[in-house]
Formats: structure tokens, C-alpha cells, sequence
């Protein structure tokens, strides 16, 4: 860690300085934060203005202290990395978190709904419940078009629509929905993922109604004036054909 680079650097997505500890909220905030986004280094003892001004009393006292409060504030568990760094005659407290495979972290004392934090720019923003729900399946290693649809069935992907898309290809077989993640099962039940019914749903406006294209011709290069345009609501896969003879 090298201090006189960080201490040149602005604040920002993965660092931040901090005057002490006396306000513990923002500080686990800010941990949660890097935890939760892409990791980053809290200085403790530097003002905003770089000064390096030292932690006060006994250094060892304010890195436990502050390994006491984020045991007690943050779940699921979170164990920085913290060290005492010597600048001439005073003491940094530098906290460095990675970005955790248990995220999302949240306070305690907010809960998960109300507690996530994430990293914006070199402020903290609480998460909404979309975003949480993204952070779990991030670090799960699921994508959105991978999520069960519970409230539909196999029968609601359109494998008629799917072996034309796949003929120049090879013959499917109804099998291959569930290889092609175009179905999953959940519980001994085979339902449409969210790329399976974007892709080839027969209700595809039933769950995704904003799931549509529209193409536009404008006057000119400023893109202001509109003459014509066209809605296109066809399946996603032959979307693309209707799109080239739009133009």
C-alpha cells in the first residue's frame, strides 16, 4: 500500500479519507459500500483536504476500537484488512476491503431491506430491493435472463417458434429447452427462464409488456424531427429481420 500515492489521489469509487472514528455510521456505511461494489481504502487520520493529521491516542486502542465496531455494526461478517501505517511522527489507520463473495453486506442496525450500501462516485447510496436482489445473483453467478418465471409453464414457450428460428442450424428436440436455459426446473417443475420467455414466449407481453422495438427515421442529422416510425413486437429473434426491412 503505498501511502504517498493515496494521499495524492482524489477521493473517489475505492478510496476515502476520514478525519477519526467519531462517527461510526458513515464509516461502516462507506465499508459496506466498497464491500458491496468494487472494494477500496478508508485513510483514517487525513483531512479532506489530504492533511495528514495522525489518529488520536493510542493507535492500537483506535484499531481495535474500530475492529470491535465493524464485528458489532455489518453482517454478513466482514474482515478487512486493517493496518497501522507511520507517516513521520503520526499514525494512519488504513481499512482496506476487497469486493466480498457474501454480498450484499448491509447495517445491522437498518437490516437488509433498508441497510445496503453501494459505491457511487466517492458517495454511498442505499440500494433498493432490485438492486440487493442483482448483488445476490451476481455473486450466485446468475444472470437476469437465467431466473425462473414461476408463474408460467413449459407449455408457454413456443417450440414451434424455436425449431423455425433453429433450422438452418439443427433439429431440436423439446429436451434441448432445458439445455438451452430457455427452461429451468424448479422443485421437479420445468418453468420459462426470463431469457426463455423474452426470447420465444407465447406470453411474452403478459410478463415483459415493455419489451418491444421502435424504429424511427428523423430529418436530417440533428435527430429532432420525426417522419416516420414503426413499432415492432415480434419475437425477439425475428425482430432483427423486421428491423432490416424497417430500414
Amino acid at each position: 500500500m503505498k501511502l504517498n500515492h493515496l494521499l495524492q489521489s482524489q477521493e473517489g469509487k475505492r478510496l476515502e479519507f476520514k478525519r477519526d472514528i467519531s462517527s461510526p455510521v458513515n464509516i461502516m456505511k462507506t465499508l459496506i459500500a466498497f464491500a458491496n461494489t468494487a472494494g477500496g481504502i478508508m485513510l483514517i487520520g487525513v483531512e479532506d483536504n489530504h492533511t495528514v493529521i495522525g489518529v488520536p491516542g493510542n493507535p492500537l486502542d483506535e484499531e481495535e476500537r474500530l475492529s470491535n465496531m465493524i464485528a458489532d455494526a455489518i453482517a454478513p461478517r466482514l474482515i478487512p484488512n486493517i493496518e497501522l501505517i507511520p507517516s513521520n511522527d503520526l499514525t494512519l489507520l488504513a481499512v482496506e476491503v476487497f469486493p466480498s463473495q457474501l454480498r450484499p453486506h448491509y447495517l445491522k442496525q437498518k437490516g437488509e431491506q433498508q441497510g445496503v450500501f453501494i459505491r457511487l462516485g466517492s458517495t454511498n447510496r442505499q440500494a433498493d430491493v432490485p438492486l440487493v436482489e442483482e448483488l445476490k445473483r451476481t455473486v450466485a453467478g446468475k444472470g437476469f435472463d437465467e431466473l425462473p418465471l414461476m408463474e408460467a409453464d413449459a407449455a408457454d414457450i413456443d417450440f414451434q417458434l424455436l425449431t423455425e428460428a433453429f433450422k438452418t442450424v439443427r433439429r431440436l428436440a423439446k429436451n434441448d429447452m432445458e439445455k438451452l436455459r430457455l427452461l429451468t426446473r424448479v422443485q421437479g417443475k420445468l418453468v420459462p427462464t426470463v431469457g426463455g420467455m423474452l426470447l420465444f414466449g407465447k406470453r411474452r407481453d403478459h410478463f415483459f409488456p415493455d419489451a418491444w422495438i421502435q424504429c424511427g427515421r428523423f430529418i436530417g442529422t440533428e435527430k429532432v424531427d420525426i417522419f416516420d416510425h414503426i413499432d415492432i413486437n415480434v419475437p425477439l429473434p425475428m425482430a432483427v429481420n423486421e428491423i432490416m426491412m424497417a430500414s
